[in-house]
């Protein structure tokens, strides 16, 4: 046996023979992967931003290479999870205040993981092989892909959390405000099949004391349908009553400063409860709303759930931040002290600026307060139509900022998750629109029983489905809702949109009407799609 061979004298292996394993033929060295210039290294790092684990592949780190893009698919099958079978039934979910706590920590975290997966890649692929102007050069590069990388988490924690305070400035709790309900988890509607909103745009200019509230639309939104009925009051809406049982009610027995001849405007009414605590129970900011809501309320006999006041001047910032209305001008507007000096708003199809599309909705140069109203209306339906999800999206920190300064309403933040899952059935659903102005309405002088008659007939033509709305005689186009006669009960009052009688409640003294004047915005008591009348 030789020294040092194997038992046997075997001839040890890969020198011939029998049993010996294949050898590398001679003179041929092992298959290494080529070094990394300084541009491939900073390829694969870059490379591995968007496909986490390539870069610890092409080094050699399988195990860890294949535990990355393993970690990576997951979240990718979770993301389309939670985005096309989560969110579309639960978009409201979003709002949550514990949602947006999440998702600004969820961001950070982001941020964290993949600044520490590019640097680990760079590492994995050592750079130190390079030269020295190699190492300099591509340290650099990483360095900016390292900010690159968080820059997107870093915006997205700080939109989100501009949302959050936006959504907690304007939405209160409702333990902070004792004039609302409570919020039920289970039931945030109380049972309701519809909800009424006043929606209010507020004069609260820096020369004026207080808020003037010159455009005044109660939305009445049912609730299993998302179907809407708006129903515009005029400013000018004079001696209106309220609920009987109300301290203004007893204040006010024949209707608001009846004494007064050419007094007692609807657009008053929230100043004087805010003037008089003695009158209007509740806080400073709250006795305004409580007042208008009750006026409005009894005078449709529809309950007034909540109220969002806009500042005016406010609104122009608003428009401008989604990039502009598009809007149909039947006529030219000048505005602009009394003879229009400012600008004009020429007719036709226009996308207005804040500016203008704030003075095409207050111009009363050349027309009336009904003019105003009619054009009012078509600039909240232009809103809530091109203010998109998507232009929302792009533009919110614009719109947040604005938002937060001139809004205010007692919608409280726990109903702010089915409130949004309302407001999106309600942008899929008919919206029609009905304005309580001459000739068949007069404002001096109103008809009660008629303005509460003609809401009975808008609610119910709003909840009918659309092919029973055409067979009842109503113009057959989408979106257009009409009037039909109210049922009447046994009684002989008109059925109201509770079920009971308005022989039962308590009904407004009726005036004689006195003849109306005819104005540019003549108007039925049938209510009239947005679309039809704003030309959408």
């Amino acid at each position: 046996m030789a020294p040092g061979g194997p038992p046997g004298g075997e001839p040890p292996r890969g020198a011939g023979g029998t049993g010996e394993s294949p050898q590398r033929p001679s003179g041929k060295r092992p298959r290494f992967a080529k070094p990394l210039t300084t541009a491939s290294l900073i390829g694969w790092t870059g490379l591995s931003v968007i496909l986490p684990g390539a870069a610890h592949l092409r080094a050699g780190h399988r195990r860890t290479g294949y535990a990355l893009l393993g970690v990576f698919a997951a979240l990718l099958v979770a993301a389309a999870v939670v985005g096309l079978v989560v969110l579309p039934g639960n978009v409201g979910f979003l709002t949550r205040d514990s949602t947006l706590t999440s998702a600004v920590v969820l961001a950070g975290a982001g941020a964290l993981v993949w600044f520490l997966l590019v640097l680990s890649s760079y590492v994995s692929l050592r750079p130190r092989r390079l030269s020295g102007q190699g190492q300099i050069v591509s340290g650099v590069a990483i360095g900016l892909l390292c900010v690159a990388v968080m820059s997107p988490f870093a915006l997205a924690a700080s939109t989100v959390l501009t949302a959050k305070n936006t959504a907690n400035a304007i939405f209160q709790s409702s333990s902070d405000n004792p004039t609302v309900a409570p919020v039920k988890h289970d039931d945030p509607w109380n049972g309701r099949d519809r909800v009424n909103f006043l929606l209010v745009g507020g004069d609260g200019a820096g020369n004026r004391e207080g808020i003037r509230t010159d455009s005044m639309t109660v939305a009445s939104v049912h609730i299993p349908t998302g179907n809407t009925v708006m129903f515009s009051l005029p400013r000018n809406l004079q001696h209106v009553r309220f609920s009987p049982e109300s301290t203004l009610g007893r204040q006010f027995p024949n209707g608001f400063m009846r004494e007064l001849p050419n007094g007692g405007l609807l657009n008053e009414v929230w100043q004087y409860g805010e003037e008089h605590p003695e009158v209007v129970e509740g806080k400073d900011g709250q006795r305004g709303p409580r007042a208008l809501m009750d006026a409005i309320g009894y005078t449709l006999n529809l309950k007034i759930d909540y109220y969002a006041l806009v500042n005016m001047f406010g609104f122009a910032h608003l428009v401008d931040a989604i990039g502009g209305l598009k809007i149909r001008v039947d006529k030219d507007v000048p505005w602009g002290g009394l003879y229009g000096t400012a600008g004009t708003i020429r007719a036709g199809y226009r996308t207005l600026s804040g500016e203008e599309a704030l003075w095409y909705g207050r111009s009363r140069v050349g027309s009336d307060d009904f003019s105003r109203m009619s054009r009012q209306r078509c600039v909240i339906g232009a809103f809530a139509q091109q203010a998109t999800p998507s232009v929302v999206l792009t533009n919110f920190v614009k719109i947040a900022n604005v938002a937060k300064k001139m809004a205010k309403t007692d919608i409280p933040r726990e109903l702010l998750d089915p409130l949004t899952e309302l407001a999106l059935k309600v942008k899929n659903a008919r919206i029609t629109s009905l304005q309580f102005v001459p000739p068949e309405f007069y404002s001096g002088s109103p008809d009660w029983r008629k303005i509460r008659t003609a809401t009975v007939r808008a609610l119910r033509q709003s909840e009918r489905p659309a092919r029973r709305a055409q067979a009842a005689g109503v113009t057959a186009s989408p979106g257009v809702s009409g009037a039909t006669p109210s049922a009447t009960t046994s009684g002989g009052g008109t059925a109201t949109p509770s079920g009971t009688s308005s022989a039962e409640q308590p009904t407004p003294h009726r005036t004689a009407p006195q003849t109306p004047h005819e104005t540019p915005t003549q108007n039925g008591a049938t209510a009239k799609s947005l679309s039809e009348i704003c030309g959408f």
